[in-house]
């Protein structure tokens, strides 16, 4: 693979989609080609699974039948989408991947790390990314954006217990993987946004 694989994650809210655009844009204006994308999505399967997991009343699906249909979703994009890309040496921007089933299905529904990436080496063939960056804002501001935008899918309309757990989720996740995450205060102005997390890209541009 000779391109770059970037992921946002974070919960409902933070801007992950407003700062891929940006970055699109910064990227592409470097001559380097860009796929941008999302998951669950990416590809024509997964997008049909995409459907049956982010519609519906919160209790549709239990957290293991959550796992199992992300993962089915993400080899399809995997394997159809962002490594075909790489290949090329294109640059792929990705809203969630599997660090969001590692905190969606791990931290806020209970199935445990090594099972997700099981399913993930599996599917994917332990695709990781080459840098994830965590945004993070604050509750009252998650909730602007969210009231703004026209409220949540069937993922963010979860408990809020539920939402607690996957935050601490996700910052564990990070912490724990300094050498791939970093951690953006997402509070700021997107503009202020982008331009920190193109700081921490430089080095490949």
């Amino acid at each position: 693979m000779t391109g770059r694989f970037i992921t946002l994650e974070g919960g409902e809210g933070v801007g992950k989609s407003t700062q891929i655009r940006a970055l699109a844009a910064v990227i592409e204006a470097h001559g380097i080609e860009t796929v941008a994308t999302r998951e669950p999505g990416g590809s024509t399967g997964a997008e049909a699974i995409r459907a049956l997991l982010m519609e519906g009343s919160d209790d549709r699906w239990d957290a293991r039948s959550e796992a199992l249909l992300f993962a089915a979703a993400r080899a399809d994009h995997v394997a159809r989408t962002i490594r075909p890309a790489l290949a090329r040496g294109a640059w792929v921007l990705c809203d969630r991947f599997v660090d969001s089933s590692r905190a969606y299905q791990g931290g806020g529904g209970g199935i445990t790390d090594a099972d997700i990436l099981a399913l993930h080496g599996f599917g994917s063939n332990g695709l990781l990314p080459h840098r994830t960056f965590l945004l993070t804002v604050s509750p009252d501001e998650a909730a602007r954006r969210l009231t703004e935008r026209g409220g949540s899918d069937r993922m963010g309309n979860k408990p809020a217990d539920y939402q607690t757990r996957l935050a601490a989720r996700f910052v564990e996740m990070a912490k724990g993987e300094p050498e791939r995450w970093r951690i953006v205060d997402a509070d700021a102005a997107a503009t202020e946004v982008t331009a920190r997390i193109l700081a921490e890209l430089a080095e490949w541009l």
